[in-house]
């Protein structure tokens, strides 16, 4: 399973095909490979839209997508804190805490993340656990 991250999903729907990213989703649905999206991915594509027609155009499209989700539990937000915090400690900080939440999404689902965000990188550098998708592995 590959999670798509909004930092591609957002250049993907704005036609960016040339993004490598981009290129790397479209080779993900072009192999017809298992790929979801999760609730902060979906917020955050859709809280960028510029108009209410784009805005039901994309809640549309997104609708149709797999959502991985995080269980509802303090017992999740203390993973996520622990997360950052390790990073934090570790000397690295992460600009969002919402792609903390997107990197424990991958993790707990044991998905591959495709993103176009240095946080996802710094985190996998010290975060073992999250797997970051390359277009060569396509």
């Amino acid at each position: 399973m590959i999670l798509v991250d909004s930092s591609v999903l957002i250049r993907f729907l704005g036609q960016r095909t040339n993004h490598p990213a981009v290129q790397a989703l479209t080779d993900v649905l072009d192999q017809d490979l298992a790929f979801a999206i999760c609730p902060y991915v979906y917020q955050e594509v859709l809280q960028g839209v510029r108009d209410e027609l784009t805005f039901r155009r994309v809640k549309s499209y997104l609708d149709t997508q797999d959502c991985l989700w995080l269980p509802s539990s303090l017992d999740t937000f203390a993973r996520a804190a622990r997360l950052y915090w390790d990073l934090r400690h570790s000397g690295v900080t992460i600009r969002s805490t919402i792609d903390v939440l997107i990197a424990l999404t991958a993790i707990e689902h044991d998905a591959w993340l495709l993103h176009d965000d240095r946080d996802f990188d710094a985190i996998a550098a010290h975060c073992p656990e999250l797997k970051i998708h390359r277009r060569t592995q396509v």
